[in-house]
């Protein structure tokens, strides 16, 4: 294949081969004969190429797969998907065909490099969750580490530094973490150290010089301390192994910056691990056994250098002794005890430092979730465990992203009314709906992991009460309580506003005493939910008023008789002005250039432009546009028959407005598309939702659609009437 340069394919060769001997030849000659077929083809069609650093695509899958075996045990599943995912396959059309696991591998492979598209840079734990979340198989992120391993170990030789920090970047923020979580540690401390040394050149070139320096004063020093704990162990008859480990390079670094210290003023370059072999009876009395033969030896420093988890372990499992002794020439020297088992525990993953550094404690599913991947991976079949379970480490949380490409974590279940809040409290409270993949939602529309989500608002909007039902997160509950409290306390002066001047007008003296005792006598115990309700329109101000003479008249002569009826002949209308303007000819003319009034359309009829309308001054003094035939206009008309004025449109219907057509009919197959594909043929309308239920052969269906004028919403009702297989079509 015309893809190699000069040396490459003989190191293909090789690698093969090692693969084959670490697999104990577990794939089969015809499997092998169908990857180079399908490579084969993939090189002849363009669809396998040298990559941004020019590397061979085959020859760094072969070492990927090498280490997917090597270090992390994977099987030839996931080294079959390895050599395969470098194919570039938009419409995953290849597939291998005698192993579906490898197919299932190949698309989580693929579903996270839909991810990377989306936010090409990452750097913050959310992402390392989702990766998480979206891998369908286990194999698909140890693949992924095992890849950029094989990456970061490559880019040595690239002249692109840009690039080569942001692959660095990504080592360090994603990958090792991640490694770290899985046990991986040796892949952990290999990335962290390679990241340092692109990222940190200096930094690295000098711990690494000067652990090279170093080095031979420090095995000797380790040989002299070890020396007298070897001979008193053997005197009491344990049996032991001895090993010493030097701290990595990152991880002295990080040491360094944490203390602001030079090289030679970190004393615990490397710690002493004895690890016990025990019978499970005598462990724990072993390891203290140890600790206590170590401490006639040499000094042991205040109990706060004691780390004792035999006692206590740590939820993850993690069992050992960390103490810190004073050695030959005054230096401090951590010595850590356990057994064989507690020792495999460890080094297979249990320990999970990460948790302790990263992750909130408590988090039960996280150490489930870990065991059971050790578990897997420390079985040598054919990782049947594996295939098991899916990823359910954050089956509580949602991950999706801003238009931006940021991502944001929620509750599941959470709507986008929870997504407007996170971003701003007054996006918030005026989101009328959204977008979710482009697609236009109502603002209860849940969401779902990997979604992008982009919010509508609308300053006519306000916060209500039910809202709270609708949000899952504590952040979003909170925030509409506290703009509702405002609300209402707006509302409630506005409605007092209203209330003092509706007595003016009837020219009756308000009184404060009075007031409130008319409120008493209403049922209300608190001015506040009496203002609130007047604001809500629940309570009449002409009842009010009423109440209010009665009471007063009580408290100033309470021994009066009451006086006999009187014919309402004898009444003249208090406020004649009200009158006056109800007759006037005054109209509000509705239409885009319409400036210095709040006014907006009422959801209770929704008109559109041609629609017979009037106008309704609210509370807070705005307009509200009802239809003629609104369900609501003959109490308005009768109750608040003052506040209603006349409106009429002007100009053109050249704004889109939303209407809901209520469509029912016969539930026969392909009605439905009939339906929407009329609808999207008709110029200037567009569908903005559908909602459709079915029940006894019968569906019943709401379409809002976005159009211009009633003139058109008519024509359409007339189209959809027209449809075989509808019953009835309706505007709501």
């Amino acid at each position: 294949m015309g893809i190699f340069k000069k040396g490459e394919l003989t190191e293909c060769v090789a690698l093969r081969h090692e693969i084959k001997e670490l697999l104990g030849n577990g794939i089969s000659h015809k499997e092998e004969i169908e990857i180079v077929k399908l490579l084969k083809e993939a090189v002849a069609d363009g669809r396998l190429t040298r990559g941004m650093f020019d590397l061979n695509p085959i020859l760094q899958a072969l070492r990927t797969a090498k280490v997917c075996v090597e270090e992390i045990s994977l099987k030839k599943e996931a080294v079959i998907a390895t050599l395969l995912y470098i194919i570039k396959d938009d419409n995953e059309n290849t597939s291998f065909s005698s192993l579906p696991q490898v197919n299932t591998i190949l698309h989580g492979l693929r579903r996270i490099s839909i991810l990377y598209e989306k936010t090409p840079y990452i750097e913050n734990e959310n992402f390392r969750n989702l990766l998480l979340s979206f891998a369908e198989d286990l194999r698909v992120v140890l693949i992924m580490i095992a890849d950029r391993v094989c990456l970061m170990r490559q880019l040595r030789d690239t002249a692109n530094e840009e690039m080569r920090l942001r692959v660095s970047e990504e080592a360090s923020y994603l990958y090792a973490p991640l490694a770290h979580k899985l046990g991986l540690y040796r892949l952990k401390s290999e990335l962290e150290d390679l990241s340092l040394k692109y990222m940190e050149h200096d930094a690295y070139y000098m711990i690494r010089d000067n652990l090279n320096a170093t080095k031979k004063s420090r095995d000797a020093y380790i040989n002299k301390f070890i020396a007298p704990i070897d001979e008193i162990l053997k005197k009491n008859g344990l049996k032991y192994h001895i090993k010493g480990r030097t701290k990595s390079i990152h991880s002295i670094w990080q040491k360094m910056k944490k203390q602001r210290c030079k090289f030679d003023d970190i004393y615990d370059l490397f710690a002493i691990r004895i690890i016990l072999d025990s019978p499970p009876d005598k462990e724990y009395q072993q390891c203290w056994q140890t600790f206590a033969l170590v401490t006639q030896i040499y000094e042991h420093s205040n109990t706060a250098r004691l780390r004792d988890w035999l006692t206590r372990p740590k939820s993850n499992g993690y069992e050992s002794l960390h103490i810190t002794v004073l050695g030959p020439d005054n230096k401090w020297v951590e010595v850590q005890i356990r057994t064989e088992r507690m020792d495999e525990v460890a080094e297979k993953g249990l320990a999970a430092h990460w948790r302790y550094k990263g992750v909130k404690s408590g988090d039960v599913n996280m150490e489930e979730w870990l065991k059971t991947i050790r578990e897997a991976l420390e079985n040598n079949d054919d990782m049947a465990l594996m295939d098991q379970f899916k990823m359910e480490l954050y089956d509580d949380e949602i991950f999706v992203f801003t238009p931006k490409g940021d991502l944001l974590r929620f509750p599941k279940g959470a709507t986008i009314l929870d997504f407007a809040y996170h971003i701003h409290s007054n996006i918030g409270n005026t989101c009328v709906g959204g977008t979710v993949n482009g697609r236009n939602v109502g603002l209860r529309q849940t969401l779902q992991s990997g979604d992008i989500v982009e919010v509508k608002t609308n300053s006519a909007q306000k916060p209500k009460q039910d809202w709270i039902g609708i949000v899952k997160s504590s952040r979003a509950k909170s925030k509409i309580r506290l703009a509702l409290k405002e609300t209402q306390k707006k509302n409630g002066l506005l409605a007092k506003e209203l209330v003092e001047r509706r007595f003016k007008n009837r020219k009756v003296s308000l009184e404060e005493g009075i007031l409130y005792a008319t409120v008493k006598k209403l049922g209300y115990k608190e001015l506040s939910d009496f203002f609130r309700d007047v604001a809500d329109e629940r309570i009449d101000i002409n009842d009010i008023i009423e109440k209010y003479i009665q009471v007063r008249d009580h408290l100033q002569n309470p021994n009066a008789i009451q006086q006999q009826a009187r014919s309402a002949e004898e009444f003249t209308y208090d406020n004649p002005e009200e009158e006056k303007a109800k007759g006037s000819d005054d109209v509000l003319v509705i239409d885009k250039n319409l400036h210095g009034v709040d006014y907006g359309l009422a959801r209770c009829c929704n008109p559109i432009y041609g629609d017979p309308i009037f106008g309704f001054v609210t509370v807070n003094g705005g307009i509200k546009v009802h239809r003629i035939d609104c369900p609501n206009a003959p109490e308005l008309r009768r109750r608040f028959g003052y506040r209603v004025v006349k409106a009429r449109w002007s100009g053109k219907g050249d704004t889109a407005y939303a209407s809901t057509i209520r469509v029912v009919g016969n539930d026969d197959i392909g009605i439905i598309n009939n339906i929407t594909s009329i609808i999207s043929k008709e110029e200037k309308i567009v569908i903005r939702s559908i909602n459709i239920d079915s029940h006894d052969g019968l569906f019943n269906g709401n379409i809002t659609v976005l159009l211009n004028d009633n003139k058109k919403l008519n024509q359409l009702i007339k189209k959809l009437s027209n449809v075989k297989g509808v019953k009835h079509a309706e505007r709501l």
